[in-house]
């Protein structure tokens, strides 16, 4: 019995090859990361001095350029001292992964350096808290527009000419003009994140809704729907499935915005935390704040798919327990009601 093959084209895969390169996916990273971490010979380009000999300006611990470190040994051997002494390493900017996972728990632990500046789960909340709003109002007149867009063709030309327009502009570029709106603290940042996804928001939407069956316009048509229930009674179910996919991936895009955003005005939530920790070099709490982005965006991202799932069964293929469910106990209350009439002369 044949197997199915690896790269069949537009055949889904089983669920454990799936599941098995959902892992990959994360672990062939990881493994590149460890061998330029751990095996000397595939880069390690600096010294890490352990013993500075009589060379005068070595310290320990520093990180010196490999050639620098091999001249100045070299020099203090033809003068007859004593030659420093180190082990290869990586730049300071590239910390090995046990570093960074250590600096997974400890981030969150350290005290902040300076009077005033925030704890790491302060900054995320506050960068989560400027996401959150961002999207929320973005899609609150993004999803509606982009539905009356791709339903109304009259009003698609008066209104996508323009957001097509202003969508190339850089929401970066809005920076100096939303904190003359707004002021300085968090109203700047949830304007950029609005203008990065608003525009984006309305494009994407209208064109999900014109891939609405029109077998679906023309049985309501013949049924009697008016254009008010054609909209909300057939449209928006229909594209229902794919507007949520939508704003799964549009809030990606969000995320994205957010480094810009809170450097507008006073640098504020995880982007403040990141440079503040390159400021003082420390680079492995500097990919853990990054890896927590990460770890935040897939978590939020794997949720809303599970829901997804459950809430459009009829897409997924994927039976809901808790649907089921509702459905045997309304099942159960309808046979209660109105119960079967006996077989039989009825005369």
């Amino acid at each position: 019995m044949s197997r199915e093959p690896w790269f069949a084209v537009l055949r889904p895969l089983s669920g454990r090859r799936r599941a098995g390169l959902w892992f990959v996916s994360f672990l062939w990273p990881l493994l590149l990361w460890s061998a330029v971490s751990y095996v000397p010979f595939l880069w390690h380009p600096m010294i890490h001095v352990t013993a500075p000999g009589d060379v005068t300006w070595f310290r320990p611990d520093m990180l010196i350029d490999r050639h620098e470190f091999a001249r100045e040994s070299e020099k203090i051997l033809a003068a007859g001292g004593r030659a420093p002494e180190g082990y290869r390493a990586n730049p300071i900017y590239l910390p090995a992964p046990h570093c960074v996972a250590r600096a997974l728990y400890t981030a969150f632990i350290t005290k902040p350096v300076l009077r005033g500046d925030t704890w790491l789960h302060e900054s995320l909340w506050l960068s989560i808290q400027t996401i959150f709003w961002g999207f929320v109002i973005s899609s609150a007149v993004g999803v509606p527009l982009g539905i009356l867009c791709g339903s109304y063709a009259a009003l698609s030309r008066v209104t996508e000419p323009l957001v097509d327009f202003i969508r190339y502009m850089p929401a970066p570029a809005f920076g100096a003009l939303m904190v003359a709106i707004f002021g300085i603290y968090q109203e700047p940042k949830i304007a950029i994140i609005f203008i990065g996804t608003f525009f984006q928001q309305v494009l994407v939407v209208a064109n999900t809704v014109r891939k609405v069956d029109p077998a679906l316009i023309e049985a309501a048509q013949t049924l009697g729907a008016n254009r008010r229930k054609l909209v909300w009674r057939v449209i928006v179910p229909a594209s229902l499935p794919d507007l949520y996919n939508d704003l799964r991936i549009l809030l990606g895009w969000a995320w994205t915005y957010l480094i810009v955003a809170e450097v507008v005005g006073i640098s504020s939530g995880i982007t403040f935390f990141i440079n503040q920790q390159a400021k003082y070099r420390n680079f492995d709490n500097v990919y853990a704040a990054i890896l927590i982005i990460g770890f935040i965006g897939l978590l939020t991202d794997q949720i809303l798919a599970f829901v997804g799932q459950r809430l459009f069964v009829w897409r997924s293929g994927r039976a809901s327990r808790l649907r089921t469910l509702a459905g045997r106990l309304f099942a159960g209350r309808y046979v209660l009601l109105f119960p079967e009439e006996p077989e039989g002369d009825n005369t």
